[in-house]
């Protein structure tokens, strides 16, 4: 069974000024990933990436833990959509991170404040209505990432692992099983770093196995490394 596993990410430095690099527990779930891969004995032959360094950094430490050297395919299609400028566009007043980090210190819980402007920055992306203020628009992201999709599909490989983000991963999990496109980010909410979503690639198109597991990180002992952001 040819097979596409989507591997999100391991956490970056959330509230750090260089958000796109692995924080130290994103290090370490990266290496459990890969000594999990090694113990189960699962090696790819094709491992594809994102553009961004914490893809990157997440594949290069996990392939390191599993004992792996592959090379690693870059493709735009695997890249998350653009978080700050979706929060500049909702709130002009935090498009500075600075700006943003100072206004989520003075609230009680800085994750669940911004998840909730976050949430509400994806719905004014997402709702048609304001496509020419972004640089990207919410359809031409889609589209990018099914155009990645096939790629990796009719590739010749028989296993693929590929290291992206959520947006990706909630796009192909709503596209394979055609549920509404305008609940794509429910999809993307609940994933958690280093998180696991399988597509089996069958003549009738890529199909959903699992969604968001996270078998290397069930034991009680490593419930602290469990993180969404």
């Amino acid at each position: 069974m040819r097979s596409l596993l989507l591997i999100r990410h391991a956490q970056a430095s959330f509230r750090s000024a260089d958000y796109d690099r692995l924080s130290e527990l994103g290090e370490e779930q990266s290496r459990r990933l890969g000594a999990w891969f090694a113990a189960c004995g699962n090696a790819p032959d094709l491992v594809a990436i994102g553009p961004r360094r914490r893809h990157r950094q997440t594949a290069e430490l996990c392939l390191a833990a599993a004992g792996l050297t592959r090379p690693l395919l870059q493709l735009d299609g695997l890249d998350e959509l653009d978080h700050q400028e979706l929060l500049a566009r909702l709130r002009p007043d935090l498009a500075a991170p600075e700006d943003l980090h100072r206004a989520l210190k003075q609230t009680p819980d800085p994750h669940r404040a911004f998840q909730a402007l976050f949430a509400e920055a994806v719905a004014r992306w997402t709702d048609g209505d304001h496509d020419a203020d972004y640089t990207q628009s919410w359809p031409r992201f889609r589209e990018q990432v099914l155009l990645a999709l096939r790629m990796l599909a009719e590739h010749d490989a028989e296993t693929i692992w590929a290291f992206t983000s959520g947006g990706p991963i909630a796009v192909v999990s709503n596209h394979v099983t055609e549920a509404p496109v305008a609940q794509t980010f429910k999809l993307s909410w609940p994933l958690v770093n280093t998180g696991l979503t399988r597509l089996r690639l069958g003549r009738g198109g890529p199909s959903l196995v699992t969604y968001n597991a996270w078998p290397h990180l069930e034991r009680r002992e490593d419930q602290p490394l469990l993180s969404l952001r």
